[in-house]
């Protein structure tokens, strides 16, 4: 773990509910989580979104200037608004002013930032959106790579997100030897696309992952992957699909438990049962996504991220910092690097 606060800065501007449910959530972390943030954005809209100022006196507040619209192509408006909110939050962990970056505004923008401000991690072609998904057993969630950055993937990608994936299953979730998973329509190496076939074969021959085989769409919240790959099409499918199932358990529990005197009287004794579930459940537990492969820590939360959304957000940002994730990454491709140097 680390020895000093992270220090996150969060993108104060970003998202549908920016800034009142980003500071909200920002607040929250810094009272109960062992960090430091750092909110980017307008002062005074930031000042002015919370009752009472006296919260954020522990706070410091970075200036920024605008923030970019969902609308807008992100490079373009990255190089019209170099000071925008989440320029400045990336170049601060390039700085060394930050050890991680939280941003629910406009995805793109946000990983052509962490790319442009950041740099790659040496040996990585593609970053990764990376979303921890629950499963059927309590306390052993499944990463799934790419959910969203690359739509069109070469073999060599995957191979790469499923190695992120293991280093990153490894010392932030405690997996032991990560099992990982190819998301495909069947069980047998020649299932699936061109690709799917490929990128079998590859996983097959590397020494470096745990590869398990295929996985198919119901194996994906079974527990018996720690590491699932795919490309960013078919990944942010899932991802939305999963949020949608989520929500729809969630809300048919609060319309349907309550029903009757009987009901009422359940859900009172289920209280604390009833909220493990919604732990469990619900997208914004898991606060967002982490864009593995840059060289520095960022998490991509929903646009429509809430307070408690942002503030699972931070305590995410900060397990991959305190658990020091990217320099394990840097480490684990220095390896693979010299084994095919050395002609291993």
């Amino acid at each position: 773990m680390g020895l000093t606060q992270a220090r996150i800065a969060v993108d104060a501007m970003g998202g549908d509910y920016a800034p009142a449910e980003i500071v909200a959530g920002a607040i929250r972390a810094k009272e109960e989580l062992d960090v430091e943030i750092l909110l980017v954005g307008d002062p005074d809209q930031i000042r002015a979104s919370v009752a009472d100022t006296e919260s954020l006196r522990r706070i410091e507040i970075i200036p920024a200037e605008g923030t970019i619209e969902m609308h807008e192509e992100p490079l373009s408006a990255l190089r019209r608004k170099p000071k925008a909110s989440i320029n400045v939050a990336m170049s601060m962990v390039r700085e060394g002013r930050a050890d991680a970056v939280v941003s629910a505004g406009h995805s793109g923008a946000a990983m052509a930032a962490a790319l442009l401000r950041m740099g790659r991690i040496k040996g990585i072609d593609r970053p990764a959106i990376g979303a921890v998904f629950p499963t059927v057993v309590s306390g052993k969630p499944v990463l799934v790579l790419d959910v969203g950055a690359n739509v069109d993937c070469r073999p060599k990608f995957l191979e790469q997100f499923a190695l992120m994936g293991s280093v990153y299953s490894e010392y932030a979730f405690g997996a032991t030897n990560p099992r990982v998973g190819l998301l495909n329509i069947g069980e047998e190496p020649s299932k699936g696309n061109d690709l799917a076939v490929q990128v079998h074969q590859a996983l097959s021959e590397s020494t470096a992952i745990n590869f398990v085989g295929n996985a198919e769409g119901r194996d994906v919240l079974s527990g018996n992957f720690d590491v699932i790959v795919c490309d960013g099409f078919v990944g942010n499918v899932l991802l939305k699909f999963a949020e949608a199932v989520g929500e729809l358990a969630v809300n048919i529990l609060k319309e349907e438990l309550p029903r009757g005197i009987l009901g009422k009287l359940g859900v009172l004794l289920l209280k604390g049962n009833l909220k493990r579930i919604k732990q469990r459940l619900d997208h914004a537990e898991h606060g967002g996504a982490l864009l593995l492969g840059v060289n520095g820590v960022a998490v991509i939360s929903h646009g429509s991220s809430n307070a408690p959304s942002i503030f699972n957000a931070i305590r995410l940002s900060k397990e991959a910092v305190d658990n020091g994730v990217i320099g394990h990454i840097q480490g684990q491709y220095q390896q693979v690097t010299a084994s095919v140097t050395n002609g291993d």
